[in-house]
């Protein structure tokens, strides 16, 4: 369930078009995530209080961007989206630690992670393009929410096309967290995990 949302997402952010409708939309299914992977993980019930006060914290911090706009509450909303999926990140690696053994589950939810660490770094670039003073690109664009996600599992990915860079110094430092981040989860984390389940199959 937590995968086929975060595939949802993932589509989402990857077609809507720019604007404060599609920024709230997208902080919504991040809380609907996040319950989901709370539930699944068996941390709290979807009519919890925890989970209703998730609800109501990020329905009104959407209403708030759809009514009023403006760059403050786009950096909130960004900001909130990536708590959002910080929590999400350690609500999933809880379930795959509460699994005791290397299986299709934990794997699942290891791949969920590196999904989710991509979206994180997609939030993170959005604030620093609403607030930073210039593009954040180098390429003189602060580029669309579909170009930042580009950007990111590029870089998550360390493909190293080129075509998109950051400008600033706090951006390149991202990018290169990002990247290390994607090379030590894959070579650590999933490698451990696969390894383990062919050890018990055999």
């Amino acid at each position: 369930m937590v995968l086929l949302l975060i595939v949802a997402v993932f589509v989402f952010a990857s077609v809507a078009s720019n604007g404060d409708w599609a920024d709230s939309t997208l902080l919504l299914l991040q809380c609907t995530t996040l319950i989901a992977a709370l539930y699944t993980a068996g941390v709290a019930r979807a009519d919890s209080s925890l989970s209703v006060a998730l609800i109501v914290v990020s329905a009104v911090c959407a209403a708030l961007l759809l009514v009023f706009g403006g760059t403050a509450f786009e950096a909130l909303v960004g900001i909130l989206s990536g708590v959002l999926t910080v929590a999400t990140i350690f609500t999933v690696a809880l379930g795959i630690v509460d699994q005791g053994e290397a299986n299709v589950q934990a794997v699942t939810g290891a791949i969920c992670v590196y999904v989710l660490i991509g979206f994180l770094f997609i939030f993170l670039y959005g604030v620093l393009a609403v607030l930073g003073s210039g593009n954040f690109f180098a390429q003189g664009t602060d580029g669309t929410r579909s170009l930042r996600l580009y950007f990111s599992f590029v870089t998550l990915a360390t493909l190293g096309y080129g075509d998109y860079t950051p400008a600033g110094e706090l951006g390149r430092t991202f990018a290169i967290v990002e990247a290390l981040f994607g090379q030590l989860y894959l070579v650590t984390v999933i490698a451990v995990l696969v390894s383990r389940m062919r050890r018990k199959d055999s």
